[in-house]
């Protein structure tokens, strides 16, 4: 009985993921501003980190997890270098 909840909690958890990263997404077209846009980037990254650990879970593969890891590493570099772009109007000085 607890791997049937665990399967419908993380089948749910996933589904609230995509739904989130479809709300994301749209803030990413309709977005009036770039710093938005950025905003919307960091949480299409942070949704899909969680929805590739979620899918770790479900299937209890280690590769997921590194998966996760990388996407967390260079949505990081990323927004800190759109952040100085946005700042500074260059990235490398």
């Amino acid at each position: 009985m607890t791997a049937a909840i665990l399967l419908w909690a993380v089948t749910a958890a996933q589904a609230m993921l995509v739904a989130a990263m479809a709300c994301s997404a749209y803030r990413l077209i309709r977005g009036p501003r770039a710093q938005d846009r950025v905003l919307c980037l960091d949480a299409t990254y942070v949704s899909a980190m969680l929805l590739i650990l979620t899918i770790g879970i479900r299937t209890g593969s280690a590769i997921y997890f590194e998966a996760a890891l990388i996407i967390a590493v260079l949505g990081f570099v990323s927004s800190v270098a759109l952040a100085k772009f946005l700042m500074r109007g260059e990235v490398i000085e």
